[in-house]
């Protein structure tokens, strides 16, 4: 069972910044020694670990779009065209503000974006975890998702972060009852990355679930229905507001391209990029099991498929809010069933923040001591393998 027939929590006073302070001072260590051993790692390679943070592969092309707004395109041999226009536009907004108000420049502005949005979203992250599980849950849900393996695209300028932020928040609102200001963060959500789509199904899945419930309430009761603390105007204005930004710019692109409402998937296309119900992540595996060495890293993909299906269903089973079960669910979807970039679904899934929450409550339970062991063990491991990855392959 969900939290379905459980009511959203009436709007209250906004979480406390000091409550949430050792979760913050935690994520900064964690993060601080990702970017120190990255530095000590690129200089022993003689490569820049600034660079590698600000002007590689998508910073490169949110950087553009800043500089000289939409428009940029590459076509390559075989007849593709990698268009900017499938970026959403609100981090490159942002790095021209930043820009334009201070002496950097657009890459050092998507860093410090990125930096402060990090912080933003492991403070939204506690938000969440602590209105749900307690303080504890809270700190151990923030510092799981700093020590992910690709947690050091938290600190690159890259649109991760942000979305993460204005997810996180938008949740929380919709747990607290605040729908208008649920709906304006999931609008913001969807003019940063594709995948604002679940921050918007969160919001209307949880809005109609609710008027549902209060009809109910008053076909049982004969009486004035239920309320969740907000009025129905405002749930249904926040429904409204949710998918705007993300339909405007897909809109926008379809008009720009000048080929309608589907515009923006012919430019995804463009990208070899797109849902096929995960066929193409299908046959991917089952290509890697062809020869021995390579069937080891097939099993691993299974096995980490088979963790995130684990963690989805304990978290149904610990009757997490709906809001919660509805975002991470799609946001997992979406990022395995897409038809290409498979090396970058860890960085897709990296959002999908909820999937931590049975193993923050799992941590939780455990003596402090032992706590800080398990998640140092792995913020070093994390760190290692985020310099590693970023000066071989990277995230493309």
């Amino acid at each position: 069972m969900t939290d379905l027939e459980t009511p959203v929590t009436p709007a209250r006073p906004g979480p406390s910044w000091r409550r949430a302070v050792p979760a913050l001072l935690g994520y900064a260590a964690v993060r601080a020694l990702g970017l120190v051993t990255l530095a000590v790692w690129s200089a022993a390679r003689d490569k820049s670990a600034h660079q590698l943070l600000s002007a590689r592969w998508d910073s490169l092309w949110y950087t553009r779009v800043a500089e000289l707004g939409y428009g940029y395109e590459v076509r390559l041999p075989g007849g593709d065209v990698h268009s900017n226009l499938a970026f959403f536009p609100l981090l490159p907004w942002l790095e021209r503000a930043v820009s334009a108000v201070s002496p950097l420049s657009y890459a050092d502005a998507g860093l410090l974006v990125s930096a402060v949005a990090s912080l933003a979203a492991a403070w939204g992250i506690f938000a969440v975890a602590d209105h749900v599980y307690g303080h504890r849950a809270g700190i151990c849900a923030v510092l799981l998702w700093a020590v992910l393996p690709v947690g050091i695209v938290q600190s690159m300028a890259y649109s991760e972060s942000l979305f993460t932020a204005l997810a996180a928040w938008s949740l929380y609102a919709v747990l607290t009852g605040r729908w208008l200001t649920a709906g304006l963060l999931a609008s913001l959500a969807g003019l940063t990355r594709p995948v604002g789509a679940a921050v918007v199904a969160a919001v209307w899945v949880t809005a109609l679930a609710s008027f549902v419930r209060e009809r109910s309430t008053f076909v049982r009761e004969r009486s004035t229905p239920a309320k969740d603390g907000a009025p129905g105007w405002r749930r249904a204005l926040g429904m409204l507001i949710a998918p705007l930004g993300a339909a405007g710019y897909v809109l926008w692109v379809g008009r720009r391209t000048g080929r309608g409402p589907l515009g923006y998937l012919d430019v995804q296309a463009g990208w070899r990029n797109g849902f096929d119900g995960g066929y193409a992540f299908a046959r991917f595996v089952a290509d890697k099991f062809t020869s021995f060495p390579s069937a080891l890293a097939g099993l691993g993909l299974l096995v980490g498929v088979g963790l995130l299906v684990r963690l989805y269903v304990t978290g149904v089973r610990q009757r997490q809010p709906l809001p919660l079960l509805v975002y991470a669910g799609v946001v997992t979807v979406l990022a395995l069933c897409a038809s290409s970039y498979f090396g970058s679904k860890p960085r897709l899934l990296m959002p999908a923040f909820p999937l931590l929450l049975p193993l923050a409550r799992a941590l939780a339970g455990l003596r402090t001591s032992r706590s800080v062991w398990v998640l140092g063990g792995v913020a070093v491991a994390s760190a290692a393998y985020g310099a590693f990855w970023l000066n071989g392959s990277g995230p493309p």
